[in-house]
């Protein structure tokens, strides 16, 4: 039998993460029972290193340690060295990280950890130097001190390896009382005034030396703000919307969003782009932009959608990230010198209103060159150069357009091209409802990669993959992909009126109540119950929302569809079990408090029953912040109803729908209904339908 220590194993992994690592010298092996087996067959420590394609420090870590020879033997020789995509395995990643910050009181990546052949852990860090440099321990001579405390000093690393375990399972599966009664919206008050009073009213957004999107809170502000009138909550969001648009965090030149900031005031970002980021932000700036009737925000939400579409995508599914490096510089890609936009500009007063318009001066704000941000109004420069203000913004459009151009040129970032289910629902989502508040082609691409996910990540059985590569599907789906998913084919109903999108909802959220919800314990927890170690819950708002949050919020909305499944009473015991969480912390449980809320307040249904959504109808949702909306579109006759409940797999008509044909004797009058616990009566203009939704609104 081949020993599987012989050799890299990671040429055999469709994760181009691994497959990055397939030439180190290092014997990698993947995450998998040879490994494991392996290690206890030889009584020896794993070493597991854990990362993603865009991360910087990881691909550092690589060239400095895992490329030298000499520390490459070490790991062959004294361990199992295993590389894990955190992308692909979630799961894995959690436990470990909870590790780390438990014991070093941060994390990060790339993640290192040691573990015993039984998978306890036992020493953890994050990114180490190939020798001891600014007080932190050279990788060379750890892996030997490891090494050798394994031999002698074995009973005391059992014991810490144990206890670290110990730690970390309270700590990822403890399950607070349940509350007596479930949060409200008294939840979504305490994010919103916890938000207002973390906020940097200088600079905006939250954080000191990092700054990084929180959409959550965003979303919350915004909800906070239409429910009371309180223009401090929408100046907050607003705040951090405006500098996240105009700083470096933003692609001013290609649309799309950084994935953070390194400093305060929003200049210098970690140049990698990833899905979910950009996804969030566009439905945030898309909600902004119905809130505070700014064209602006609408504009930004498109070109981050079409970012999305052109280079995260090659038309069906989305792909994962954007690499932070071109070649083998950070931001390469990205920043300019003024030689540089005089060279790409044809017109030398567009290149000079360019330069100021985004700061480009001979200094630059990093490593000599200019990362873009705005530093001149539009007006400014039109004084400056007694222009108009049309005149100066068409000159800084057919100046963007060349620099867009010649960038195209330079290296690429690469690209990693997995298209992972969870991410592809927040982009889902974010397509649909933009196609309600937008444009109905953002609901037609929508759909389209809902198509590719339901034939490709979902094998008609049940069983969601986590991602797809090169036409193979691999991996258990989590928690978060299960729910964004099913929250994201249910918008593209909403936006599209198809059926079908309905049923793939309703199928992905009865698979998530079958395998990720503990009726004993009342929690829903992010992975099956063999996950090595601890079974996560992710109650918290991270890089991506709480998977908790938005399977309440979604399991919520689908039990109008389905009331005889139990979904909201999961969603409530869910929101009872996290209450504590949310009133001790509600900073950082947005989606638990927003899905909190609507719990109590109940959904705004509007059904309509009508073969294709009115125009101006569609302009009175366009125009509406709505954040609770549950549109329930459903044929305009019974007779055409009944086939939908079959492929829905419902028996009688809910609730929602029941007694609701179109009005006239043929059902070819579009007909409306708007209800919150109590309906309107049936509604046959777009006037009528905006003013009882005045009247529901909370």
């Amino acid at each position: 039998m081949t020993d599987p220590l012989a050799r890299n194993r990671l040429d055999d992994e469709g994760s181009p993460y691994l497959r990055q690592h397939a030439d180190n010298p290092v014997h990698w092996q993947p995450w998998d029972a040879a490994a494991i087996d392996a290690a206890r067959e030889r009584d020896r420590p794993l070493f597991v290193s854990i990362g993603y394609s865009a991360c910087h420090w990881c691909h550092v870590m690589e060239e400095e340690s895992f490329s030298d020879p000499d520390i490459a033997a070490k790991l062959n020789d004294e361990f199992v060295p295993v590389k894990i995509d955190r992308e692909e395995r979630p799961d894995l990643d959690d436990v470990f990280m909870t590790v780390c910050q438990l014991v070093r009181g941060g994390g990060g990546w790339p993640l290192s950890v040691w573990l015993t052949p039984d998978l306890k852990p036992f020493y953890v860090g994050t990114y180490f130097p190939p020798d001891a440099s600014r007080n932190q321990p050279g990788f060379r001579q750890l892996l030997d001190d490891i090494a050798e405390s394994w031999r002698t000093e074995r009973e005391d690393i059992e014991a810490r390896a144990d206890q670290w375990t110990a730690a970390a399972r309270g700590e990822l599966e403890d399950v607070p009382d349940p509350l007596d009664d479930a949060p409200g919206s008294d939840a979504l008050t305490a994010v919103a005034d916890a938000a207002r009073e973390r906020a940097d009213d200088e600079h905006g957004g939250w954080g000191g030396q990092q700054k990084f999107p929180q959409p959550g809170r965003v979303h919350a502000l915004l909800r906070a703000a239409d429910r009371t009138g309180d223009r401090s909550s929408l100046d907050t969001a607003t705040r951090a919307l405006d500098a996240m648009a105009d700083g470096g965090l933003r692609d001013h030149v290609g649309g799309g969003f950084h994935r953070y900031c390194v400093d305060r005031d929003w200049t210098v970002p970690h140049f990698e782009k990833m899905l979910y980021d950009n996804a969030e932000l566009a439905r945030a700036y898309t909600a902004a932009h119905q809130v505070a009737d700014g064209d602006r925000y609408a504009e930004i939400a498109r070109e981050t959608l079409d970012f999305i579409d052109r280079e995260l995508s090659d038309g069906d599914g989305f792909y994962a990230t954007l690499d932070a490096r071109s070649g083998d510089e950070e931001g390469s890609f990205y920043v300019w010198t003024p030689d540089e936009v005089d060279a790409a500009v044809a017109d030398d007063t567009d290149a000079a209103l360019f330069r100021a318009r985004y700061g480009v001066t001979e200094t630059g704000n990093f490593e000599g060159d200019t990362v873009l941000t705005v530093a001149e109004s539009v007006a400014a420069l039109a004084d400056e150069h007694d222009l108009r203000d049309s005149a100066v913004a068409e000159r800084l459009d057919r100046a963007r357009e060349q620099v867009f151009e010649a960038r195209a040129e330079r290296t690429r970032p690469a690209r990693d091209e997995k298209v992972i289910s969870a991410w592809n629902g927040l982009a889902v989502r974010a397509f649909a409802e933009a196609g309600l508040v937008l444009d109905d082609a953002y609901a037609e691409r929508a759909a389209a990669a809902l198509d590719f996910a339901r034939e490709e990540l979902w094998d008609g059985n049940g069983v969601l993959a986590r991602r797809w590569l090169d036409g193979e599907r691999s991996g258990p789906g989590y928690l978060d992909d299960y729910a964004f998913l099913a929250r994201g084919a249910l918008t593209t109903y909403e936006a599209t009126g198809d059926h079908r999108h309905l049923a793939f909802a309703l199928s992905l959220a009865r698979e998530l109540v079958e395998q990720f919800y503990d009726s004993g314990t009342g929690a829903l927890y992010f992975s099956t119950p063999d996950t090595p170690l601890a079974r996560p819950q992710e109650t918290e708002d991270r890089s991506t929302p709480s998977p908790v949050g938005v399977a309440c919020e979604t399991l919520l909305a689908l039990d109008a569809f389905a009331p005889d499944e139990g979904f909201a009473e999961v969603a409530e015991r869910a929101l009872e079990t996290q209450g504590a969480k949310i009133r001790e912390s509600p900073l950082g449980h947005a989606s638990l408090a927003l899905a909190a809320d609507t719990h109590e307040t109940g959904h705004l249904e509007l059904t309509v029953a009508a073969d294709e959504l009115p125009e101006d109808w569609r302009r009175v949702l366009a125009d509406t912040y709505l954040p609770d909306r549950l549109l329930s579109r459903r044929p305009p006759t019974d007779g055409a109803l009944a086939g939908w409940l079959n492929d829905l797999g419902v028996a009688d008509a809910p609730p929602i729908w029941a007694g609701r044909e179109a009005s006239g004797k043929t059902g070819a009058g579009a007909t409306a209904y708007v209800c919150r616990r109590a309906c309107s009566p049936p509604l046959t203009t777009a006037g009528e339908i905006e003013e009882w939704v005045r009247e529901f609104r909370p």
